[in-house]
């Protein structure tokens, strides 16, 4: 077993490594980067990106200050040394390879720089959206796997009846609508938008969290998490309960089940001591990819609606403002813990089946 976490692991390089590479060189093509865009703010007399260029320091700075104080001027183009001075604030003066590998070196050591337009290091900027994201990502994963488990079971066991079909239809009716407007719903009915106001619709924690009791505290968590996870969940465990259903009908019909009943065994210790660790292996593999998405990707929308400030959003507004370090800094963060999650998915297997042994697995 640990000579397969060390390959798994020494394979995490090159993959970690191949990603940003292509990554890189996509959005390197893409028109619009900070360079253009500083350009482009500089020349309508942003205030805004005069400041930034302002706050770079020197010589940037005062002649930052001068062009976008001469429309005339600023109309006419900005000067090649003013041109010069931002590529060498945003690194642009050196090659793109230069740049990557300068780039990875940094990012070995966990340096991901600092954001161009926040005025922060991208490892604060992560650490501060940090525990929205886990919040959001590690309940919903564990409600939606707590309900779909139990009841992809019972709708195995009960296949064709009454309960199976009406499961069968409220979970394709909530799976059928999208996470945003069932939290749009929820809004308008438990969070003031027209009904009754019992939740509330901003951050992870109330304003007075400090001066709370332990208890206080997790009642006022959870109760900032309520409308947002139940968006979530709603959208997110149909596909997982069927797969658990249909995987459990597949092992039932199998020989070693006929077997099992017929030497008196009852149905519950068919179902939790032989049929569930063969079933659960299907299930058990989507944990991480599940996990992944909900942290990084599918609570953009739900942190906009209910105004928390996590890393779905961080990434969405680096991508916007073209904020490099930013990109590539949570890019770098969210490929390393989905290749760990991905590792420890499969080694969940092994709690599920000891009967694996990735030892004697090919390569």
């Amino acid at each position: 077993m640990l000579a397969y976490i060390i390959r798994r692991i020494l394979l995490m390089i090159p993959t970690l490594f191949g990603i940003m590479v292509i990554n890189f060189f996509i959005v390197q093509a893409a028109p619009g980067g900070p360079v253009d865009r500083t350009i482009a703010q500089i020349k309508g007399g942003a205030v805004g990106a005069t400041s930034r260029i302002t706050g770079g320091g020197g010589e940037l700075g005062a002649a930052a200050s001068s062009s976008s104080s001469q429309n005339s001027r600023a109309s006419r183009g900005l000067p090649p040394e003013l041109i010069e001075q931002i590529k060498k604030l945003y690194g642009f003066d050196k090659p793109p390879g230069e740049r990557f590998l300068i780039m990875m070196k940094s990012y070995l050591m966990f340096d991901f720089g600092k954001s161009f337009y926040r005025d922060r290091s991208v490892i604060d900027l992560i650490k501060d959206k940090m525990p929205v994201s886990i919040s959001i990502g590690l309940w919903t994963t564990l409600l939606s796997y707590a309900i779909s488990i139990p009841l992809g079971i019972a709708k195995a066991v009960r296949d064709g009846s009454k309960f199976d079909v009406w499961t069968s239809t409220v979970v394709i009716v909530g799976y059928s609508i999208p996470g945003f407007l069932f939290a749009v719903l929820l809004v308008v009915l438990f969070a003031g938008g027209g009904f009754v106001q019992w939740f509330p619709l901003r951050g992870l924690t109330s304003e007075n969290w400090d001066q709370l009791s332990l208890i206080g505290k997790i009642g006022d968590y959870f109760w900032h998490l309520a409308l947002p996870i139940t968006a979530l969940v709603i959208s997110s465990f149909a596909t997982l309960t069927f797969l658990t259903k249909n995987s459990f009908i597949e092992e039932i019909n199998k020989q070693y089940v006929v077997t099992a009943r017929a030497k008196g065994l009852t149905q519950n210790a068919v179902l939790y001591r032989h049929v569930f660790r063969n079933a659960m292996l299907l299930v058990v593999s989507g944990i991480p990819a599940a996990l992944v998405a909900i942290l990084f990707t599918g609570a953009l929308l739900i942190e906009v609606i209910f105004s928390l400030d996590g890393l779905g959003l961080l990434g969405f507004e680096s991508a916007i403002n073209r904020d490099y370090p930013v990109m590539f800094g949570t890019l770098y963060m969210f490929t390393l813990i989905g290749l760990v999650l991905n590792l420890i998915g499969d080694l969940t297997y092994i709690a599920v089946d000891p009967r694996i042994d990735f030892e004697r697995r090919e390569y």
